[in-house]
């Protein structure tokens, strides 16, 4: 997997080879509108091509997928993690892709995709595409692990077990450091983790990693400790936070537009979210905004499904519930339980026409999209 560093431009060529139109779909590009799917890069038919540069605005952990219109077809398909590597380089001994991604295989041997009913199929689980995953350290050194969720709909947990491990970015940005409880990353689908793991194990030891699907725990993999010399004679020092992306330090709520969102569960319900099939450019957007103004936005689900929504072309802050302020982080990805209301805010930095993404955590349920513009 090639890596690259913040401000490149990539010549990016997508090859369609599957018997269906498709489209890719990125997570972290913020800035990024010639890449944005069904606004700006229509759907490849089987066999096209599509060619157009890639701008890379921000250092992070990228998650992209060709799934935005496979509801309901025959096969699943996988996705891609890309990484883009911070200037000032961190500090670390090893960096490590975890991406993890869940299978239905029907009786035909096929994965189904999501959209379709899956009972009597269960999920299978991959971690880069193979049962499990084992990572070799030697004693104090220093990894950085990028955990994505690359599953179709379902939320996970993640756990190392005898490692604590430090939460230094989220979804591609960088947070203030805080130790993960209990060792624990929860992540909904398209969520991505920056963790640094000191190895602290004695050596020759053997530490699981352990996926927990919302129905079991099961071991994907290992963090192996070696038997060989350390680098050091003890752990690095705690880190201090990634280098900034260049995100603002403050919002400006008083002056912010406000809306509401209405998380559905399926197309056709009130609020005006459509399957990426139904997408059309003429749709109107779900808001306007003007450019560089804060936007605060209301996400109410109302179902009785967890639902996660997911923003593109920009990251947000998760507001407190006082809107008195915002947790220490930036997302672009975001699970609101049911009967939840939960409410972020952004800068409205880039102009276009941006989507914006409802699904649903059960396999048979449509992923929604809506758009809102920056004008």
């Amino acid at each position: 997997m090639p890596s690259f560093r913040r401000g490149d431009n990539v010549a990016a060529t997508f090859h369609n080879d599957l018997s269906v139109p498709a489209v890719l779909n990125w997570h972290g590009l913020d800035g990024n509108s010639a890449s944005e799917p069904l606004t700006a890069r229509a759907a490849v038919p089987p066999g096209g091509k599509d060619e157009w540069t890639l701008v890379l605005n921000h250092a992070g952990t990228l998650f992209c997928e060709a799934r935005l219109l496979g509801d309901g077809q025959s096969r699943a398909t996988g996705s891609i993690a890309q990484t883009v590597q911070e200037d000032p380089p961190v500090t670390i001994d090893r960096d490590e892709v975890l991406l993890i991604e869940d299978w239905r295989i029907g009786r035909d041997g096929n994965t189904s995709a999501p959209g379709t009913a899956a009972e009597g199929n269960p999920p299978l689980q991959t971690v880069n595409g193979k049962p499990s995953q084992d990572i070799t350290l030697k004693a104090s050194q220093r990894l950085r692990i990028r955990f994505i969720n690359g599953c179709q709909r379902n939320v996970i947990a993640v756990k190392i077990q005898n490692h604590d491990m430090r939460v230094m970015a989220i979804d591609g940005q960088p947070s203030e450091p805080f130790m993960a409880r209990d060792s624990r990353l929860v992540l909904a689908p398209g969520t991505r983790i920056d963790a640094l793991i000191d190895a602290a194990a004695a050596p020759g030891s053997s530490s699981e990693i352990l996926l927990h699907d919302g129905t079991q725990a099961r071991s994907i993999g290992r963090l192996l400790t070696s038997d060989e010399a350390s680098p050091r004679n003890a752990p690095l020092p705690a880190p201090s936070a990634f280098p900034s992306n260049g995100l603002p330090e403050q919002l400006d709520l008083k002056a912010a537009l406000r809306t509401e969102l209405s998380l559905n569960r399926s197309a056709g319900e009130s609020g005006g979210w459509i399957t990426p099939a139904q997408f059309k450019p003429s749709i109107a957007p779900a808001f306007r905004v003007k450019r560089n103004r804060t936007v605060v936005v209301a996400l109410t689900n109302r179902t009785t499904t967890p639902v996660t929504f997911h923003l593109h072309g920009h990251h947000f802050r998760l507001l407190d519930r006082l809107d008195d302020g915002w947790k220490p982080f930036w997302l672009d990805t975001l699970l609101v339980d049911t009967g939840q209301t939960q409410r972020i805010a952004f800068k409205a930095e880039f102009t276009g026409v941006w989507l914006l993404e409802a699904m649903a955590a059960d396999w048979a349920a449509s992923r929604l999209v809506r758009t809102y513009a920056v004008e």
